[in-house]
Protein backbone atom coordinates (compact mmCIF):
# COMPACT_ATOMS: atom_id res chain seq x y z
CA UNK A 1 0.00 0.00 0.00
CA UNK A 2 2.83 2.42 0.81
CA UNK A 3 4.81 1.46 -2.29
CA UNK A 4 2.65 3.54 -4.62
CA UNK A 5 3.17 6.68 -2.57
CA UNK A 6 6.92 6.04 -2.33
CA UNK A 7 7.16 5.44 -6.08
CA UNK A 8 5.25 8.66 -6.76
CA UNK A 9 7.70 10.62 -4.59
CA UNK A 10 10.67 9.08 -6.38
CA UNK A 11 9.11 9.89 -9.75
CA UNK A 12 8.52 13.48 -8.67
CA UNK A 13 12.11 13.88 -7.48
CA UNK A 14 13.46 12.29 -10.66
CA UNK A 15 11.41 14.68 -12.81
CA UNK A 16 12.62 17.67 -10.82
CA UNK A 17 16.23 16.59 -11.24
CA UNK A 18 15.78 15.90 -14.94
CA UNK A 19 14.33 19.27 -15.78
CA UNK A 20 16.22 21.39 -13.23
CA UNK A 21 18.70 23.72 -14.84
CA UNK A 22 20.66 25.83 -12.38
CA UNK A 23 22.03 29.20 -13.40
CA UNK A 24 25.57 28.69 -14.62
CA UNK A 25 28.13 31.40 -14.10
CA UNK A 26 30.19 30.94 -17.27
CA UNK A 27 32.66 33.72 -16.48
CA UNK A 28 33.56 32.11 -13.14
CA UNK A 29 33.89 28.75 -14.88
CA UNK A 30 36.16 30.25 -17.52
CA UNK A 31 38.35 31.87 -14.86
CA UNK A 32 38.61 28.63 -12.95
CA UNK A 33 39.57 26.63 -16.03
CA UNK A 34 42.09 29.20 -17.24
CA UNK A 35 43.67 29.32 -13.78
CA UNK A 36 44.04 25.54 -13.81
CA UNK A 37 45.64 25.63 -17.28
CA UNK A 38 48.01 28.41 -16.21
CA UNK A 39 49.04 26.49 -13.10
CA UNK A 40 49.69 23.38 -15.14
CA UNK A 41 51.70 25.27 -17.75
CA UNK A 42 53.80 27.05 -15.15
CA UNK A 43 54.58 23.89 -13.25
CA UNK A 44 58.19 23.00 -13.80
CA UNK A 45 58.63 19.39 -14.70
CA UNK A 46 61.52 18.03 -12.73
CA UNK A 47 63.75 15.31 -13.98
CA UNK A 48 63.61 11.93 -12.36
CA UNK A 49 65.92 12.12 -9.32
CA UNK A 50 66.83 8.45 -9.77
CA UNK A 51 67.68 8.67 -13.48
CA UNK A 52 71.43 8.77 -12.87
CA UNK A 53 71.22 5.50 -10.93
CA UNK A 54 68.92 3.82 -13.44
CA UNK A 55 71.51 3.88 -16.22
CA UNK A 56 74.14 2.45 -13.85
CA UNK A 57 71.98 -0.46 -12.76
CA UNK A 58 70.54 -1.10 -16.22
CA UNK A 59 74.11 -1.38 -17.56
CA UNK A 60 74.88 -3.99 -14.86
CA UNK A 61 71.80 -5.98 -15.86
CA UNK A 62 73.00 -6.09 -19.47
CA UNK A 63 76.38 -7.50 -18.41
CA UNK A 64 74.81 -10.44 -16.58
CA UNK A 65 73.01 -11.79 -19.66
Amino acid sequence: MGRGRQKAKHTKVARELKYFSPDTNYSALQQELSAAEAAEASRVREEDPWAEYASKYNADDDDED
